[in-house]
Formats: C-alpha cells, sequence, structure tokens
C-alpha cells in the first residue's frame, strides 16, 4: 500500500479575512501541520494544491466581472498567481509538502486532479507513477474543492478517505450534505485519529516524490 495525503487549497484568500475566507480555515491549516508532525510515517507522499488564477481574465467566467458573483458559478477575484491571497495560509508548514500542484490558469478548477505539478504532469499521472493506492484528502473547502477532489480521487480507483477534523466548509449544511455524499460514492468519512492506525511503512518518500518549496511558481511552472 502507498499512501498519499492531498492537502487542498489551503491558501491566505480561503481562510478568514481572505476574499472567500472560510470560517475555521486557519485552524485547519495549523491541524494539518500538527498532524503531519506527529504522524510522519503516515503518508508517502504529501501533495498540496493551489488555486492560480490569471490576473488579465476571468479565468473562463470563473471571476465575477459584469455582475455580482453569485457563489455558485461565479466569484469575486481570489488566489491570483503571485499575490498574498493565494500563498499558502503560514500555519500551513509546507516544508512537509512533496508535490505542490497548481490549479486555474485561466479555468475554473475545483479538484486538484484539475492542477499540474511545477514539471507540467497531471496529477492523476504523478500518482500512478509513484504507485499511490490510497489517498486521505484534507483541507478547503468541504463543500466545493474537497468534495470535488475527493470524489475525483476515488474515481481513479484509489481507496479515498476525507479526515472530517482537518477540513473546514462555506456552510454547515452544505458541508454536511456533502459527507453523506462522499460516503453513498464509496468514501471513507473519519476523522484524522483513526487514519493514523494505519500509518504506512517507516521510509523515504518514493523515488521522485520530493520537489522544492515554491511558495510562488513562475509562469513557466505553471503554464500561466
Amino acid at each position: 500500500m502507498v499512501r498519499a495525503l492531498l492537502v487542498i487549497d489551503v491558501q491566505n484568500d480561503f481562510t478568514e479575512g481572505g476574499a472567500l475566507g472560510v470560517d475555521g480555515g486557519a485552524a485547519v491549516a495549523a491541524s494539518i501541520t500538527t498532524y503531519l508532525l506527529a504522524h510522519p510515517d503516515t503518508y508517502d507522499v504529501v501533495l498540496a494544491s493551489r488555486d492560480w488564477h490569471n490576473a488579465d481574465d476571468d479565468n473562463g467566467g470563473h471571476f465575477a466581472t459584469d455582475a455580482d458573483p453569485d457563489f455558485v458559478v461565479t466569484w469575486p477575484r481570489h488566489c491570483v498567481a503571485g499575490t498574498p491571497g493565494a500563498d499558502y495560509h503560514p500555519a500551513l508548514d509546507t516544508s512537509l509538502v512533496n508535490i505542490h500542484i497548481t490549479k486555474g490558469q485561466g479555468k475554473p478548477a475545483y479538484s486538484i486532479f484539475q492542477g499540474i505539478t511545477e514539471d507540467g504532469v497531471d496529477v492523476a499521472e504523478t500518482l500512478d507513477r509513484l504507485g499511490v493506492t490510497d489517498v486521505d484528502v484534507v483541507g478547503i473547502a468541504t463543500d466545493y474543492c474537497v468534495r470535488e477532489s475527493a470524489l475525483d480521487a476515488a474515481g481513479t480507483n484509489r481507496a479515498t478517505r476525507v479526515l472530517t477534523d482537518l477540513v473546514a466548509g462555506v456552510a454547515a449544511e452544505s458541508s454536511a450534505a456533502t459527507l453523506v455524499e462522499l460516503q453513498a460514492a464509496g468514501i471513507a468519512v473519519e476523522p484524522s485519529g483513526a487514519a493514523s492506525t494505519h500509518a504506512a511503512s517507516t521510509h523515504a518518500a518514493p523515488t521522485g516524490a520530493a520537489q522544492s518549496n515554491h511558495t510562488s511558481p513562475t509562469s513557466t511552472e505553471t503554464g500561466v
């Protein structure tokens, strides 16, 4: 078994005070760090995604321009590449991340599987290359990007879990409904304490997993 942790969009714009701040986002950032430090052998590889939107267009209709955002299809400007809002929240220790994923360059993108590595490789291919069989999903927001990422992970025929104490949602009702939906789709929904009992065997990250930690990828790296 090769297990990966997918850390979804733990960015300043999605935490308190950001353009689309979610209550509890900062606490989730800190809790993910605490969890990884306490369980260093649970995961063979850790991937973290960020929205990394273009500054000079509406990103395929994702940004509201001619009308107020509807918060379903259109949104306020957020996570623009190279801005502080697109940075990881400082409570997330990015030294614990092996592979950085950017998504949403010029188009809407909710799932981490719509993103690419710093080398331009998509996530499914990256997980295949590393032989990943099991995936845990944490981050922001439960009812949007965590949801889409978990469904896509399960769709790649990997055993998938969402760790309920390491996610934060936009709204309590929609977040609760999302967890029910994910369970119905065969995705495990459980706290991180349960995940830690299934720790992977102690060994180094798979060959090719570790990458340098870049807070602000260049346009060459991201395809912006």
